[in-house]
């Protein structure tokens, strides 16, 4: 089975562990295509590249979690500079200070365990 081509998300996860934020790209289409996937989903072309972004981004959207037992928690949607936009959170700052609009970086954050890393963002100062 080494010659099994890898699913996309093994290949997204991978990068994540070296602290790299991939996503795909479609030639056909012109546009990037995330959360990794077998087909594009403009096209139905196969022909979909890997990249890495440069993990900028701008909030598009945020809000804060209240649980139940533990801290409150930032939830946002973050429009990457590269054309997609991924569910995170903005980390290292009050979660009611997250605004729409606000420039935020990429970080992979490593649970620990089995978990797979998952992409994080923190604010760029200024």
């Amino acid at each position: 089975m080494e010659n099994a081509k890898k699913s996309p998300l093994g290949i997204y996860n991978e990068h994540l562990q070296r602290g790299e934020l991939a996503y795909q790209f479609s030639p056909e289409a012109g546009k990037a295509v995330f959360y990794p996937r077998v087909i594009c989903p403009y096209t139905g072309s196969e022909n979909l590249e890997w990249r890495i972004s440069k993990g900028l981004g701008t909030v598009h959207a945020t809000t804060v979690v209240h649980p139940a037992q533990g801290e409150p928690y930032n939830v946002c949607l973050v429009d990457l500079d590269e054309g997609f936009r991924l569910m995170s959170r903005v980390e290292d700052m009050d979660p009611m200070a997250v605004k729409i609009g606000q420039r935020v970086r990429f970080r992979a954050h490593h649970p620990g365990g089995d978990e797979a890393p998952i992409p994080v963002f923190t604010a760029l100062e200024g």
